[in-house]
């Protein structure tokens, strides 16, 4: 049955010439540019597959269905079925905004994620009409020839026609993590079980997938299948059918808004039960109810909250961070365990020699010349650097450091022959003319390096300062494990000289080998991470390394930033693979590190870790890792070096692929809940007040104090602006300190109801006794006095509740100059509802004496002052219990 390229069989049971007939290509010449173009308008671009586009009515609908939205939106209907169109109008300005704030953030996450798929592998190089060009990816078709090089990113599914030592790094999709060694010979038919499709990726040894990377070696291929078609394409589907999963802040704004719109539209009917009953106006009791309405429900909420994420997306985009999903930004908060993964995370990802060990200064220059010689990495000019695998480059890099000229040394000593390296002899030869040092010099020196395991038995001397000398086995052994045991990859580097140039075969060439000396190499930590990992930790949040490394470098490089302490113990792969599921639980308790760990034990990780109430983030680059990230509560894929399947998986991108970024991601996660709070405390204290002001004012015998427009003002204007600048406000000192927060944690947690009650309370009544005392002597400026009281009260609140704990006196007003910015634009927005004429009518106020306008005045500072007071109390009491655990 042939497949989508057209192929009878699966391409790697067929020869490459086979192949290569089917798709109509001479691979030597490549497709012609008249057929390029038929088969891509055939097959489409050679793209991931992507998530539909959603349509702008969805995007434009999608803002409405909140609760709290279609209550405001009946409560506007019914404001303009009884001839106010002013509400109507403020409520669907007030909708709106919250609506095209969505559109606009959402439009620019698909932008940031457009950009960000550019990374994988944008440019590859093809042979067309005879000649080599480069192409965008997006443009390979079936047929097309690609050309193949060490640091390549495979672009798409190829059948390997020519192939000279050729390693691929399949990890990403295979998750195994020994490079590939391909061929191009057709795989026997023996080797195929039934049905044919069902042979695993990894013994497809004459394939190269799409999102793999080239580590080795040259090669050529042609491509076989593009975009979705692509093994990494049908992951990307499977990935993707996963649906999204509620946040804790969309499950708590939710359920908040429901329960907190009943009891206000109860509020409403009995107010204007209330007032018909007293012989009000059923019509202007109506209006009050739906003015109410509209001032208690939080309606600018969704807006607030959308503005809040939304800058700090962006600001997290300034540290190397992008998120994909908005409310992710506030589920860091809640994190109890961060699972990173050791290699470019924690460390740079750049090996680096650390130690070295010869036997005399001049054996030193011979390791290092030896070292670079039998070495496959290559100079990157356009970069100033080397490319190739990081342990070679490593040595090429600490050659030239020690004062040798790389490309002249291999200049002047050509590579003539090679015995590559492989997994079962884990050692590399190379042979190369000898430099001219003599008459009776040997003509060909050959020189290996590899495991210490492996080279040291094949040599018999030693090169010291006096010459060759007989090799002590067992002591060079010592020092190899001596620097494995601090985590460092080590390798052992050897010679022999030869009268005739060596044969091909490992056996005759290496052997009677003389050792030069023995390097140990480490992927270094990255400079910030010991610091992220220390905040971690006085955070309350517990980092764990998950690996595939060795158990020695892992446990090192977990020590030395403080992942885990001096006698931890890691665990490895085979060993948890005997656990059940109790046991993982109780280990998952206390073990900080996790080396030799496959992709499907990191699921296992994260699933015992959440079984122990752990709210986990896991960070991966694979698309083997795309499960895991799933799985955790939030999941955080690399940007600079991972797949798009990863990206596609988690909520988090990082740009940079550094631990630190995450912490900064908790950080700012923490902040945001924390301006959230504050906008919530903000918001119901003063409707708190608005509410009681309304409903106690017919019982105790006053008239209505505040109008329909006193309350849309109020909302709009009073409660709007310094509201959206509270998102602006700094993190907290020790935000990062206190311990996480619980993920089902209630917004009124820690108090906060009851501050917007009693807040309300005082609030309220200092409006009502302003009335009062208006109504008793006969003072017409009355209902003036309670819409100036409540609209100063709220501004002297705002700036009091900028800190849960500090005082605004040790604040200082310039630490937030666009709330302060806010709060004096209000003050004189309302200096101009009360005295300009021109508004008074509009408003129905009347101009205040100064007296009274000191009176009110001086209810807000009454107001400033209680909630300082309240905070003095908190830090009293906290220190009180920091002290009693001292003692304790």
């Amino acid at each position: 049955m042939a497949n989508e390229s057209g192929l009878p069989q699966e391409p790697h049971a067929l020869s490459a010439g086979d192949v290569a007939r089917h798709l109509r290509v001479q691979p030597d010449v490549g497709l012609a540019a008249d057929e390029i173009d038929a088969r891509l308008l055939r097959h489409g671009p050679n793209r991931l597959p992507e998530t539909a586009p959603r349509s702008w009515l969805q995007r434009v609908l999608d803002p409405f269905r909140d609760f709290m939205i279609m209550v405001l939106l009946a409560a506007a209907v019914l404001s303009g079925f009884i001839g106010d169109i002013a509400d109507t109008v403020a409520i669907a300005v007030i909708v709106l905004l919250n609506a095209v704030i969505a559109i606009v953030q959402e439009w620019r996450a698909d932008r940031a994620m457009q950009a960000l798929r550019q990374l994988a592998a944008p440019r590859a190089r093809v042979l067309r009409d005879g000649r080599m060009a480069v192409v965008e990816t997006s443009q390979l078709v079936l047929g097309d020839v690609v050309l193949l090089e060490a640091g390549d990113m495979i672009p798409a599914d190829l059948r390997l026609h020519h192939v000279a030592q050729l390693r691929v790094d399949e990890s990403a999709l295979t998750g195994e993590s020994v490079t590939a060694q391909k061929h191009a010979a057709p795989l026997p038919p023996h080797a195929l079980p039934l049905p044919p499709h069902a042979l695993p990726l990894g013994d497809q040894a004459n394939m190269a997938f799409k999102g793999t990377l080239v580590t080795h070696g040259r090669a050529t291929g042609i491509v076989i299948a593009t975009g979705a078609a692509t093994q990494l394409g049908q992951i990307a589907a499977l990935v993707r059918a996963a649906g999204p999963r509620s946040t804790p802040l969309q499950l708590r704004l939710a359920a908040f808004g429901k329960r907190l719109s009943l009891v206000v539209l109860a509020i409403c009917a009995l107010i204007f039960a209330v007032g018909v009953l007293r012989g009000e106006p059923w019509l202007l009791m109506a209006l009050t109810a739906v003015s109410l309405a509209v001032a208690a429900i939080p309606e600018a909420l969704p807006a607030v909250v959308t503005v809040l994420l939304a800058l700090g997306a962006r600001a997290m985009v300034r540290v190397h961070a992008l998120v994909r999903r908005l409310p992710a930004v506030e589920t860091l908060g809640s994190v109890t365990v961060i699972c990173s993964d050791k290699t470019g995370t924690l460390t740079l990802n750049r090996m680096r020699v650390k130690a070295w060990r010869t036997w005399g200064d001049l054996p030193a220059q011979q390791l290092w010349r030896a070292a670079a010689l039998c070495n496959d990495a290559v100079p990157d000019t356009a970069a100033a650097a080397w490319r190739g695998d990081p342990t070679e480059t490593a040595l090429v890099e600490q050659a030239g450091a020690e004062g040798i000229d790389v490309v002249a040394l291999r200049a002047r000593q050509p590579r003539a022959g090679e015995i590559p390296f492989d997994a079962e002899r884990k050692r590399m030869t190379t042979w190369h003319a000898a430099a001219d040092d003599g008459a009776n010099a040997p003509p060909w020196i050959a020189m290996t390096k590899g495991a210490p395991e492996s080279v040291l038995p094949r040599c018999t001397h030693v090169l010291t300062r006096r010459g060759a000398e007989p090799l002590h086995v067992h002591e060079a052994l010592d020092f190899a494990r001596s620097l494995a045991a601090q985590g460092m990859r080590v390798l052992a580097v050897a010679q022999r000289d030869w009268h005739e140039q060596p044969w091909a075969e490992a056996g005759t060439v290496e052997r009677d080998m003389t050792l030069l000396g023995l390097v140990g190499l480490l992927d270094p930590p990255r400079p910030e991470a010991k610091q992220a990992v220390a905040e971690c930790l006085a955070a309350g949040i517990i980092p764990v390394m998950i690996t595939g490394d060795h158990p020695a470098t892992a446990l090192a490089i977990a020590r030395e930033l403080g992942i885990a302490a001096e006698g931890a113990k890691a665990l490895g792969g085979a060993e948890l693979a005997a656990m059940d599921a109790a046991a993982l639980r109780d280990a998952v308790a206390h073990v900080r590190v996790y080396a030799r760990m496959d992709p499907a034990q990191k699921i296992r990780i994260v699933a015992a870790l959440q079984a122990n109430g752990e709210f986990v983030a896991m960070t991966g680059d694979g698309v083997n890792d795309a499960p895991a990230l799933r799985a955790a509560d939030i999941g955080v894929a690399m940007g600079a070096g991972g797949t798009d399947v990863a990206r596609e998986a988690a909520s988090l991108v990082l740009l940079d692929d550094n631990f630190a970024t995450i912490v900064a991601a908790v950080r700012e996660g923490r902040r945001i809940f924390d301006n959230i709070r504050k906008f919530v405390r903000f918001n119901m204290s003063g409707n708190a007040g608005a509410v009681l002001i309304l409903f106690l004012a017919p019982f105790v015998g006053l008239p209505i104090p505040l109008l329909p427009i006193h309350i849309l003002w109020f909302n709009m204007v009073i409660d709007g602006l310094p509201g959206l600048a509270l998102a602006t406000e700094p993190a907290e000192r020790g935000v990062m300190q206190r311990p996480p927060r619980p993920p089902g944690e209630s917004v009124f947690a820690h108090g906060l109801w009851q501050h917007a009650l009693w807040v309300g309370l005082l609030i309220g009544g200092l409006c009502l006794g302003v009335q009062a005392w208006a109504a008793a002597v006969g003072n017409p400026h009355g209902q003036t006095m309670v819409f100036t009281v409540l609209t100063l009260a709220q501004m002297a609140h705002v700036m009091a509740i900028r800190s849960e704990r500090e005082s605004l006196f040790t604040l200082g007003l310039r630490s937030n100059l666009p709330l302060l910015g806010a709060v004096s634009l209000t003050l004189a927005l309302q200096l101009g509802v009360v005295y300009l004429p021109l508004l008074q009518p509009v408003f129905h106020t009347l101009p205040l004496a100064p007296g009274e306008l000191a009176a009110c005045l001086g209810c807000a500072l009454l107001v400033f002052a209680a909630v300082e007071v309240e905070k003095a109390w908190r830090r009293r009491a906290g220190r009180a219990m920091h002290a009693a655990i001292g003692a304790a």
